[in-house]
């Protein structure tokens, strides 16, 4: 079994680094069968949801393409209008559309890019310049602060029904626990009751009822009901229909003979370094990733205590601390060709040398973003956060008088 996370997709050859991996596991005979093949690991709750529901550029719900009219079709029957037939835009290529002035409008549900995105100077320019912003948050974030309306959130785990899918498509049911405190207001419903008030009534925003319409538009999805999915503790997409007990894995068709339906290629890639290179005048190479404790930028979990937790530094192999001449604990100024930041250093003997590593959890203290290079994979629209090349500087002693 090969699982990745982030450090293989935040390149700008990310597309390239999976096909590599792709291929690698299809050489080796591991695709296709029980407890092997490739897995991709979420960062955060119901990523794979997300997907699954069509939040992605190209696909409606299922991993339908936009661009197949046939697969269009029961959509536009279903919504009663048509759906655009081309592909949209990533959120790498919003930022550019909105560079461009081809963007000027956002309406942001459940993200933080004010601080999430790589080069984050530009990303806040380009934030403030939009003319209008909508976000729909459980936190007053860096980006809801630039916003001209804030919609209060439910937290989505305790406060909504609905459902999750995991790592491996198993689809389970969310259950509401609690009523949202104060003004905040289940998702579903802000969007209901938006429809309603641009003149669309939608009639009750039901989870299931929602659900159920999602399972008569996405084929993969068509046998969960939600008492199956309650009777079974989840499925596992794919699910054909009521009587299917889902897909313990995948591609399994390719060991029967013949092999029905078309092989998998083999894509051929070739090694591209980052784009942001290593030299004189930023010789060391800056990683950045999470730690146990904390999620991306902090909004979910800096607000309480955990005994793992400790603030930002710049880790760094034992041997360049020496090679500096840097003390455990010292701050330093880190540079990057886009911004520069002060942070304490780290001894972590886990690292290389020339090789350091941040977070972005704690972004009122460290901006590690400022540093980031906004190269973006022209396939998925991923920037390179894992490859920053940075010099490190003592910061001049204060003197007293």
């Amino acid at each position: 079994m090969i699982c990745w996370t982030l450090g293989i997709t935040e390149h700008h050859n990310a597309v390239d680094n999976v096909l590599a991996l792709i291929n690698l596991a299809t050489l080796t005979g591991h695709v296709g069968r029980y407890g092997s093949g490739l897995n991709p690991l979420r960062g955060q709750n119901n990523v794979q949801g997300g997907g699954d529901m069509g939040a992605l550029p190209d696909r409606l719900p299922g991993f339908q393409h936009v661009e197949q009219a046939a697969l269009r079709a029961p959509f536009d029957a279903t919504w009663g209008v048509a759906v655009p037939p081309t592909k949209g835009w990533h959120l790498s290529a919003m930022f550019d559309a909105i560079e461009r002035g081809d963007l000027r409008a956002a309406y942001v549900i459940g993200e933080n890019p004010v601080q999430s995105e790589a080069d984050q100077a530009r990303a806040i320019r380009l934030m403030e310049s939009l003319d209008f912003m909508v976000v729909q948050d459980l936190f007053l974030t860096a980006t809801a602060e630039l916003a001209d309306v804030v919609l209060p959130a439910a937290a989505a785990w305790a406060e909504s029904e609905g459902t999750v899918t995991n790592s491996e498509r198993r689809v389970q049911r969310v259950r509401k626990a609690l009523d949202p405190p104060g003004e905040a207001r289940d998702d579903l419903w802000i969007i209901y009751e938006l429809a309603r008030r641009m003149g669309h009534d939608w009639g009750e925003a039901s989870a299931e009822r929602t659900w159920d319409e999602l399972r008569s538009l996405s084929p993969v999805h068509r046998g969960m009901t939600y008492a199956r999915l309650e009777e079974l503790g989840g499925i596992q997409w794919p699910c054909w229909d009521e009587a299917h007990p889902g897909e313990l894995f995948l591609h399994s068709r390719l060991w029967e003979d013949p092999v029905p339906g078309s092989r998998i290629p083999f894509v051929p890639v070739e090694h591209d370094p980052p784009v942001d290179r290593l030299d004189d005048d930023f010789p060391i190479r800056l990683t950045t990733g999470r730690r146990l404790d904390s999620y991306n930028t902090g909004v979910q979990t800096g607000s309480f205590r955990s005994p793992m937790r400790r603030g930002e530094t710049l880790d760094i192999a034992p041997e360049d601390l020496e090679r500096l001449g840097l003390a455990e604990g010292e701050r330093v100024r880190v540079i990057s060709r886009r911004g520069q930041v002060e942070v304490p250093v780290r001894g972590d003997p886990g690292l290389r040398p020339g090789l350091t590593f941040m977070t972005l959890h704690f972004q009122d203290d460290v901006a590690t973003n400022l540093l980031t290079i906004d190269a973006i994979d022209p396939k998925s629209g991923t920037a390179e956060f894992k490859a920053t090349a940075i010099r490190i500087e003592k910061l001049e002693a204060s003197v007293t008088a």
